[in-house]
């Protein structure tokens, strides 16, 4: 490729970036989506910095204490700050979220670039064992496979990862099967580049954006699944705190000290809704036949 080439081609990925953050500025709820990620985000990292009680620390004298001004969202059964737990547990639902999706994208997506290329036997294989796995209901392979690996929020990550495989295997099967017909395609084979630098340089560059979308939107799941997970002892073990495995104490108590669940309950809800918002604004703004 020459350097005028080279050119054109960087100012068309300027010019489709462009269009891309105007679209996305122009969704209000991708915007509020942002915000609500960015700030739950924010408050996980900055977690060991911020003045709040130890959240493993038990105060006999204050059990189940209702929000005041002492406690801002009460305390649990051990007399633990809620708040204070609250924010290191968002430290491990979020990273569920996240090292989940990327457990399914890192082992789906080769997959799916081999079938959608190659066809063949290499196709019916691969898709055979992803129609197999799609058959199961998502969470029920989740909680089989944590409780196969054993209860740790390491193990419910990988379990959640590898059950939101098969539908990143799915989704870049097909985007592949769409544009190894391109022009481009053809080209780079007529100049000789062999399989794997025309899978790496011209087709997953091509379906990156279907790809970021639905990562998006699986996160959420993840958290969902997580927090299931954890509700069921299977994700993180008590006493280090995540949403869910409050949710699971919580559900002792719903009639003595119904905050314990509310508040972990409405982080879930935000943040899911947040993933979820981020992820339809992506979908339109990535859609080139919006406009």
């Amino acid at each position: 490729m020459s350097a005028a080439d080279t050119s054109v081609a960087v100012e068309a990925e300027d010019r489709r970036e462009s269009r891309v953050w105007k679209k996305l500025k122009r969704n209000p709820s991708a915007i509020l989506g942002f915000a609500i990620i960015l700030f739950f985000t924010a408050i996980a990292v900055l977690a060991p910095l911020l003045p709040v009680d130890d959240p493993l620390a038990a105060s006999w004298g204050a059990i189940r204490k209702a929000p005041n001004t002492q406690y801002l969202m009460g305390t649990d059964e051990l007399g633990r700050d809620i708040l204070s737990r609250m924010i290191w547990g968002a430290q491990a639902s979020l990273m569920a979220g996240t090292i989940s999706v990327a457990i399914a994208i890192i082992t789906g997506v080769p997959f799916g670039l081999l079938a959608g290329y190659f066809g063949g036997w290499v196709d019916v294989v691969i898709s055979r064992i992803t129609e197999a796995f799609l058959a199961l209901p998502f969470l029920v392979m989740a909680i089989a496979l944590a409780a196969f690996l054993g209860p740790s929020l390491m193990n419910a990550m990988i379990a959640i990862g590898l059950s939101a495989m098969p539908v990143f295997i799915r989704l870049t099967r097909g985007q592949v099967i769409t544009v190894k017909t391109e022009d481009y395609i053809e080209g780079a084979r007529a100049i000789g580049l062999n399989h794997f630098e025309i899978m790496t340089r011209y087709v997953l560059p091509n379906i990156v954006a279907p790809i970021i979308v639905q990562a998006t939107l699986t996160v959420a799941t993840a958290i969902i699944a997580e927090a299931s997970l954890s509700f069921l002892g299977l994700g993180q073990q008590p006493p280090a705190p995540s949403w869910g495995s409050m949710l699971n104490v919580a559900k002792n108590f719903l009639t003595q000290a119904p905050w314990m669940a509310m508040f972990p309950g409405i982080a879930i809800f935000l943040v899911v809704i947040g993933f979820n918002l981020l992820g339809d604004g992506l979908r339109d703004a990535l859609d080139p036949r919006e406009t």
